[in-house]
């Protein structure tokens, strides 16, 4: 039998057609939960799928709303997401927006529109997903880490904030993790030497490891653990 779940309600997996989206929805679903699994495409490997742009807030408020008719919702997981590699010196302004938009934003009023789901639940657990290059110097990355930078700095003041509401937030920041769409990239020799020289472990993640992590966040009510940031990356990122 499938451990009971300790989250009240449903639990909402944003980008959850692919990666680690996908692999967090079959793994809440395996244990149990309620998944309602968002995506642009209406495309999910578990759970209820349901078609939703993130950056459209009224598209988002909608989709929360329906799935609150069916019952309580009681954790989001912020997981949709896009990455580019531009040199900074030929960014262009909508190519930062959009990234900031889809990553930065619609983590922001993702949590804004599920407040008052959580709230009437009695409370929730929201996890956002951000990267550990939210605190390394990455050539061509200046968007993407600032967004990511921008999740674990609204996962604190939103912890803060919504504490005495029994509503948790935490900031799950992977480090590289394999998927169907980097995996060509992270096959390359040069990829490969080095995570082989930087990553303790000598290799990249897989989404399963991260999804067992968020699950184990959402299983286990521990009220005490929010507002933190919590790296899954091998070591990767302090190590010499």
């Amino acid at each position: 039998m499938p451990e009971r779940p300790a989250a009240r309600g449903s639990s909402v997996v944003t980008g959850a057609s692919r990666g680690i989206g996908a692999a967090v929805a079959v793994e809440l679903e395996a244990r149990g939960f309620e998944v309602w699994s968002l995506s642009r495409s209406g495309d999910a490997p578990a759970g209820r799928a349901l078609t939703c742009d993130v950056t459209d807030e009224a598209a988002l408020r909608e989709a929360f709303s329906r799935i609150a008719k069916g019952g309580p919702i009681g954790s989001l997981v912020s997981n949709a997401g896009v990455h580019a590699s531009v040199q900074s010196r030929k960014l262009e302004t909508a190519e930062y927006e959009r990234i900031m938009s889809l990553n930065a934003t619609a983590v922001m009023t993702g949590a804004r529109e599920i407040y008052p789901h959580l709230v009437r639940a009695g409370g929730g657990t929201i996890i956002n997903m951000g990267s550990f290059f939210d605190r390394m110097a990455v050539p061509y990355n200046l968007a993407y880490c600032a967004s990511k930078a921008a999740v674990g700095a609204m996962t604190r003041c939103l912890a803060a904030e919504w504490a005495e509401q029994s509503i948790r937030v935490i900031n799950v920041a992977p480090g590289y993790v394999e998927t169907a769409l980097n995996r060509e990239f992270l096959a390359r020799e040069d990829m490969r030497r080095y995570l082989e020289s930087r990553v303790p472990l000598k290799r990249a993640g897989r989404p399963e490891e991260v999804a067992r992590l968020v699950a184990a966040l959402l299983t286990e009510d521990i009220p005490y653990l929010t507002g933190e940031t919590i790296y899954v990356d091998a070591s990767h990122a302090i190590s010499h």
